[in-house]
């Protein structure tokens, strides 16, 4: 149980580290670039995506090589140096390339956590210590909007430095409340790796000899990272930095993305032990486990930044509002993933997750209903409804993936079903964010097509005023908030019928025979 916890601290921090950063994220836009550049400024999450997307796999594969102390104490080392970086970066292009440090070692303590669990207990114990860690993960999203709302309202340190005559590059890596979202970091994460090297002296799991298919990882980053920016550049207007229309640029990173994948499969034929692994797929169990994470993980972040925008954009709602809504999420999920557990032994896995599904979708399509005229409280309740159903399906898929694929690989068991998820969320996050910066293009072009054009978006006793006039301003965003909820209807919707494919694959959740992963080289002698 002690070993569990502290193993469960490092996936805490992981799910900390994704919604504390969403919250700070307005700040950070308006520090280091501003609106315009909403696109380049979503690599701050999708960035730290990528990189975990891909370092999940690998952290599995060197857990169940080198056992999990070393690849745990390392990962959390480099994640506490990511932060530092974060914290300091002086540029959008420094935070971004900061993050891509700070993910190598988030990435990697989700996947090591649910490995550490599944040797630690096994029989009707296992799903229990799945889902604490689950819970654990989710915990950590649950505190980042408090924490996040906490720091960006109580840390003010501007004057504080002024009074001291603290100045130049000093100031500005210490001046802004948002940076402190990435020092959080480091206090917590330096505690828990004295907590980790010392409980788990002298513990040593099961461990497989074999390399790591760094080839293969890398054709599957490329694939993955074009996927992405195409996403992300559908229906992008021109850009003048780019001498290729975004309307071929997309396309053409679709066609890169299905190349890179396509590659990193045969390289993955030649070698002992694949990035992508093909035999996998071979168990219907484990392919629905990452299926249903896959398409849930879409669905999860449509409800994280969907609810956001809905707070921010229509309802004009500060951070107290967003954390109530985003808090409100996370702590549900939480409380689902650590229930599954239990729900999971008295039902089954499969009935486990159809009662999660549902209750998401339930509640996607009543967040389809939300207006300008919602309150805060009956937004909070419906994420809430949707983070328990969410919070039901965790531990379902993690059992049954590690089941499929047996003891000697547990790491990569828990690191795929992860990173379906996280590749969920990706393709989720790029969707949105190229559906918000197009519509946010369209509207501001409408609005400013002619100088008298946002007459026609204001009361028609306004319009004599001038487009700066206080009472125009407001008539403005009033437009703006409608519109802005109309959108999110859509937006919810696709997200419900993408939570309904996942009935398929969940029917398939447990069945067929564990597959046979065989060592290429004999096993190691666990130290």
């Amino acid at each position: 149980m002690l070993l569990l916890g502290v193993l469960g601290t490092g996936a805490f921090l992981s799910g900390l580290e994704l919604m504390i950063t969403a919250v700070a994220l307005p700040a950070i836009v308006v520090d280091l670039a501003d609106w315009t550049e909403l696109r380049p400024a979503s690599w701050i999450i999708n960035a730290y995506l990528l990189v975990s997307i891909v370092v999940m796999p690998l952290a599995g594969q060197l857990t169940d090589r080198y056992g999990v102390r070393r690849v745990f104490l390392w990962s959390l080392v480099v994640f506490i140096g990511g932060s530092v970086l974060a914290g300091r970066a002086g540029s959008l292009g420094e935070l971004i390339a900061a993050r891509l440090v700070q993910a190598i070692g988030g990435g990697a303590l989700v996947p090591v956590a649910t490995a550490a669990a599944s040797h630690l207990f096994d029989g009707p114990a296992r799903p229990r210590a799945l889902g604490a860690v689950g819970a654990l993960t989710f915990l950590g999203m649950a505190a980042g909007p408090f924490a996040g709302s906490w720091i960006m309202q109580a840390i003010q340190p501007g004057r504080a430095l002024d009074g001291l005559g603290i100045s130049g590059g000093l100031r500005e890596a210490l001046a802004s409340p948002w940076r402190y979202v990435f020092y959080l970091n480091v206090p917590i994460g330096l505690a828990t790796l004295a907590l980790g090297w010392a409980a788990t002296a002298g513990w040593a799991t099961p461990r497989r000899a074999h390399r790591l298919d760094l080839a293969g990882a890398a054709a599957a980053s490329v694939g993955l990272a074009a996927l992405l920016l195409g996403v992300t550049l559908v229906g992008s207007e021109p850009i003048p930095e780019l001498s290729v229309d975004p309307a071929v640029l997309a396309p053409a990173f679709g066609v890169v993305a299905v190349v890179g994948f396509a590659i990193a499969i045969l390289i993955g034929r030649r070698v002992a032990e694949p990035f992508i692994d093909t035999r996998w797929f071979r168990s219907p169990s484990f392919s629905s486990a990452a299926l249903v994470s896959l398409l849930t993980g879409y669905g999860f972040a449509t409800a994280i930044i969907g609810g956001a925008v809905f707070v921010d954009r229509v309802l004009y709602g500060g951070p107290d509002q967003q954390r109530i809504a985003l808090g409100a999420l996370a702590a549900a999920t939480a409380a689902g993933a650590l229930v599954s557990g239990f729900v999971l032994r008295a039902v089954g896995m499969r009935i486990t997750t159809l009662v999660g599904l549902a209750a998401s979708l339930v509640a996607l399509v009543r967040m389809a209903a939300w207006t300008p005229a919602t309150p805060i409280g009956e937004v909070a309740a419906w994420l809430a409804l949707f983070g328990a159903g969410f919070g039901l399906t965790v531990t379902p898929r993690s059992t049954a993936a590690v089941v499929a694929l047996g003891e000697r690989s547990y790491g990569i068991a828990s690191a795929t079903v992860t990173v379906a998820r996280m590749i969920g969320m990706a393709i989720g996050l790029a969707a949105l964010t190229a559906f918000g910066s197009t519509v946010i293009d369209r509207l501001w072009a409408q609005i400013r097509a002619t100088p008298d054009a946002y007459k026609a978006f204001i009361p028609e006793s306004l319009r004599d005023r001038a487009f700066n006039d206080g009472l125009v301003v407001q008539a403005l965003e009033s437009w703006a908030s409608s519109e802005a909820a109309r959108i999110l209807v859509g937006v919810f919707l696709i997200a419900a019928v993408v939570m309904a494919i996942a009935v398929l694959p969940t029917l398939a959740l447990g069945r067929g025979d564990p597959v046979a992963v065989e060592d290429p080289e004999p096993a190691a002698e666990a130290a």
